[in-house]
């Protein structure tokens, strides 16, 4: 049995090889990309706009003999990820776990992910666990469980993923700053159809000009070896990658284990990303596949 619990909610089990509890792990990893660029533009803002953002990850001291689950599933804050390994705080107190505790300072391959969830505005993004639980409630229990929360959580069938701010008619903080959108996407599925994070289609003219003004922020690398262009292929953002790029970025400059810009796309799931830059900007194409 793996055990699934919440930040502050009672535990459920679900057996170790329940395939809705697999395909929601399966699904909370591909999406992470989202969750990822999310952060990346939280990290920018002045005025905060997340209230919550964390990941959830699975624990284990090894096979048990005490008859409790062999694995912790419990939730991590303060998220980093390189394009492999995710690092992060873990704030739930295990149950019989003794190899970890509350407040350490973890890694562990995005492989292991099994949910992530961010909040704004009081509504919640992924969550796809959470959901699979919710879904398995009565309708009076999954209120009980969502005002326990104190989030809105909506239809656990159709998991939200990216946030929309700034609908027709609302006066909050953020109205104005998430108007622009590809209206090619709207309405549709993100998993199939990309398009820019509102804020990157909001900060291109200003990020354009910093780049007329000193194109040499285009070569510069930071204390780890990335360059701008490895954290904006990573976090998403195609309109950002076009201007380094028409600006002097190298895009087949590589991290300090090896990867250029076009890899560090391809391994969150930005296709779009890495095709412009292996057929646009000269990246070399990824290695073939080999059995």
């Amino acid at each position: 049995m793996l055990l699934e619990e919440s930040v502050s909610e009672p535990v459920f089990l679900f057996s170790g090889d329940d395939p809705r509890m697999t395909a929601a792990y399966t699904a909370a990893q591909h999406a992470f990309k989202f969750f990822w660029r999310e952060l990346s533009w939280e990290r920018r803002r002045i005025i905060p706009g997340l209230g919550i953002a964390m990941i959830k990850l699975p624990f284990t001291d090894g096979p048990r003999t005490d008859g409790n689950p062999e694995f912790e599933h419990m939730w991590c804050n303060e998220v980093e990820f390189d394009g492999q390994q995710l690092t992060a705080t873990l704030i739930n107190s295990p149950n019989w776990l003794s190899s970890v505790q509350e407040g350490d300072r973890l890694q562990r391959p995005l492989s292991h992910l099994t949910d992530w969830l961010i909040t704004a505005e009081g509504a919640a993004y992924g969550g796809f666990t959470v959901n699979l639980m919710r879904a398995e409630m009565s309708a009076q229990e999954r209120q009980a469980h969502d005002a326990a929360w104190g989030l809105d959580f909506g239809d656990p069938r159709q998991i939200r993923m990216e946030i929309e701010r700034g609908e027709k008619g609302r006066k909050g903080l953020f109205a104005g700053l998430f108007q622009r959108r590809d209206k090619h996407a709207r309405g549709a599925d993100p998993e199939q159809t990309f398009h820019d994070h509102p804020m990157c289609l909001n900060m291109l003219a200003k990020i354009e000009a910093q780049l007329q003004a000193d194109p040499s922020i285009t070569r510069s690398v930071d204390e780890g070896g990335w360059t701008l262009l490895h954290h904006e292929a990573l976090a998403g953002n195609l309109g950002v990658v076009r201007l380094l790029v028409q600006y002097g970025a190298d895009a087949k400059a590589s991290t300090p284990d090896g990867k250029d810009a076009a890899s560090l796309a391809r391994a969150i799931g930005w296709e779009a990303i890495a095709t412009y830059l292996v057929s646009e900007a000269g990246a070399a194409p990824p290695a073939p596949t080999t059995h």
